[in-house]
């Protein structure tokens, strides 16, 4: 079935039923589901005590994240399931889905009922208590429901003392009018944690779907982290944010501190932008589609996008509250819009010498055209508009680029060499197949560099690892996600009615025959980074497929590049540069304050003041430098660029905001003073 599967359409990458109707519907899910790993997954492992152990073990823990839910005796009845899950997959038999459910459902409302009683509570913040931080790994499930409230009543006043720090950092003020301050506050505090819990019932639609929807990912994430069950809306979302073009109503919404969704984006020439009616900072108090209803008190953001998102609901009716209070009633119907996000631009920074820069931000494409013109087209685009500039190198910064299509990094790839192959597939039935550039020459000779970090993953690494092998280009930054598996998005049956799941199905090597996956690919020149030591990479998350090789192929590799020249340039540079020592020490502290953070002190303002204050203040101390930086180097838009914005006067202050903030990056500044070192030291040869 595998040879089936176009190689470049691969993707390199995280209503109302009767209730037995649902049961039936979870067990038609977990036989398709079953059948879809079986014959397509890369590694599909066999369905016995171990899988059933391990997928017990990711359900439970995604089940309640955070521990805030679930009691110890809710677990001790569920460990009766953990090595049954292979016979109920084997043998098709759901029912036991059902207690999951109803005691998670119990839970949560047990929370609120708990939660609203504290309202009429008297809170002590005299010390009588202790907070406890510990890291994640060391939480543990509520004994009884004595612990519940307990912790409920500690996190409570541990958010009313947060919150009230955040609004004035004088503690003499706090001290002096604490106990009005803290009426006032208190009532709403616990409003917002209750329309938590009300978010959580009503994910993905109700607690049920929530829990069936985690099992079914648990089961795929067994096989892998990569692969992932889709609903119709999670589909579409996936889709959209892989596509340059998409049917949207152009309105981006994040939910405010008061718990209300706001719209806060409204595209350019999209539905929403060409309707007077709707505006930025209005707030959405409902959507409606096809009789179906979402009303926003206590619903998540991501709950509003999957509503919105939802290619059956083409048309809506946004119920909107303005900011003068009024009400409105707005329909408004998709049109393709551009995604701003996955849009290129290419600027031109000048230092020494005149060098060009490329921000790519996903491997997105043309999902509706089999010619796909997405992102190597762009990149294309802005590469000849900075060539009639007269650039003498270039800097690709794939920094947070989480990856995309193949197809498109391949493409990528290809413009920069002259003929060759670029990577290795291996499917699960040890076949491979070779990718390759097949269009002779390349559109820019020039000397590269590829700004890359720890959240560069998947798509970005393909054309690092080539660029790298190739000697085409230095690579800069710090070592990348380690994700070399490829996914297809397959349906559970033939119209998607049961959903989708986005499957593992092969893997990707480097030409040289070796593997990035749970490695990353390593930087010729390594940058101290924010993100270091956070294991957020591959090789970190359960159930990674492991490294291994295969048989390289021949290629036309290139001269090698001045590497260890560049290197002690680079490391002189950064050695005295205090930014990057301000990055290492923040680096730091967050680490021993969110992922280290193992303390207890006495729950009173003065402690909780000191501790927020603390890091406040080292935060600002360390971060004061980099917040001022300023690179020495101009820069400068083409003039094609600047003909187009001097048309939108929106456009303009976008373009002057994103060139700010390029000429503010530290990493951008040390990437083309390398450039700059690579461009002097060819000339010199």
């Amino acid at each position: 079935m595998l040879k089936n599967i176009r190689p470049f359409l691969l993707f390199t990458f995280i209503t109302v039923f009767g209730y037995s109707q649902e049961t039936d519907v979870f067990c038609q899910q977990v036989k398709a589901l079953t059948t879809v790993i079986e014959q397509n997954h890369y590694q599909p492992k066999i369905i016995n005590d171990s899988l059933s152990t391990h997928v017990f073990e990711l359900f439970l823990d995604n089940l309640d994240e955070d521990k805030r839910l679930l009691t110890q005796s809710d677990v001790t009845l569920f460990e009766n399931d953990r090595f049954m899950l292979d016979n109920y997959i084997k043998n098709n038999t759901c029912e036991f889905i059902d207690k999951y459910v109803t005691i998670l459902n119990e839970r949560i409302e047990q929370s609120k009922k708990i939660i609203s009683k504290l309202e009429s509570e008297n809170f002590d913040y005299s010390g009588i208590d202790t907070l406890r931080f510990t890291p994640e790994s060391q939480f543990v499930y509520f004994k009884n429901k004595s612990t519940i409230k307990r912790y409920w009543s500690k996190r409570l006043r541990y958010n009313i003392l947060y919150t009230l720090i955040e609004n004035d950092s004088v503690l003499e003020h706090l001290k002096t009018n604490f106990k009005a301050l803290e009426s006032e506050l208190k009532p709403k505090l616990i409003q917002k944690e209750l329309c938590k819990l009300e978010e959580l019932q009503h994910r993905l639609g109700s607690v049920d779907h929530f829990v069936k929807e985690t099992f079914l990912n648990a089961y795929l994430h067994y096989h892998d982290p990569n692969s992932t069950f889709f609903n119709a809306s999670e589909k579409e979302l996936f889709e959209n944010a892989l596509s340059n073009d998409q049917l949207s109503f152009g309105i981006i919404t994040e939910k405010n501190d008061d718990g209300d969704i706001t719209i806060v984006h409204i595209t350019p020439g999209s539905a929403a932008f060409n309707n007077e009616n709707i505006e930025v900072n209005d707030v959405i108090k409902s959507l409606e589609s096809n009789s179906e209803t979402l009303e926003t008190y206590c619903v998540s953001n991501e709950d509003v996008m999957s509503f919105t998102s939802d290619q059956n609901h083409n048309t809506v009716t946004f119920k909107i509250k303005k900011q003068n209070g009024t009400l409105k009633s707005v329909e408004l119907t998709k049109t393709k819009t551009k995604t701003e996000e996955n849009t290129v631009s290419g600027f031109i920074i000048e230092d020494k010498s005149k060098v060009g820069y490329i921000s790519i931000p996903s491997f997105y494409s043309d999902l509706e055209s089999p010619n796909g013109l997405g992102l190597a087209n762009d990149v294309a685009k802005e590469l000849y508009k900075l060539q009639k500039e007269n650039i003498e190198g270039l800097i690709l910064d794939l920094r947070f680029n989480g990856g995309g299509s193949m197809k498109e990094a391949a493409d990528l790839s290809g413009m920069f060499i002259n003929r060759g192959p670029l990577s290795i597939l291996r499917y699960s039935n040890g076949e491979t197949f070779t990718v390759n550039d097949t269009n002779r020459g390349a559109l820019f000779t020039k000397p590269i560099v590829v700004l890359v970090n720890n959240y560069s993953a998947s798509a970005s690494e393909f054309f690092a690892a080539s660029m790298q092998d190739y000697n085409r280009a230095i690579i800069v930054g710090s070592t990348t996600h380690g994700k070399a598996t490829a996914q297809v998005i397959l349906p559970l049956d033939n119209n998607g009615t049961l959903g989708f799941s986005k499957l593992t199905v092969e893997k990707f090597y480097r030409v040289t025959g070796k593997s990035h996956q749970a490695l990353g690919v390593v930087p010729d020149i390594i940058l101290p980074n924010l993100y270091d030591d956070f294991k957020t990479q591959e090789a970190f998350t359960a159930y990674a497929l492991k490294n291994d090789s295969i048989v390289g192929r021949k290629y036309p590799q290139l001269k090698k590049l001045p590497i260890n020249q560049l290197q002690k340039q680079s490391i002189t540079r950064v050695s005295n540069n205090s930014n990057f020592e301000a990055v290492k020490d923040l680096n730091q502290l967050i680490i021993k304050n969110y992922f280290e953070l193992d303390t207890e002190y006495l729950l009173t303002l003065e402690n909780v003041f000191n501790e927020i204050t603390s890091y406040r203040t080292q935060w600002k101390t360390i971060n004061s430098p980099l917040k001022n930086h300023n690179s020495r180097f101009t820069i400068n838009n083409t003039a094609n660029t600047n003909e187009v914005i001097s048309y939108n006067e929106d456009k303009k202050i976008i373009n002057q905001s994103i060139i700010k903030d390029l000429k503010n990056d530290l990493y951008i500044e040390e990437a083309q003073a390398i450039l700059q070192d690579l461009l002097h030291l060819i000339s010199l040869n």
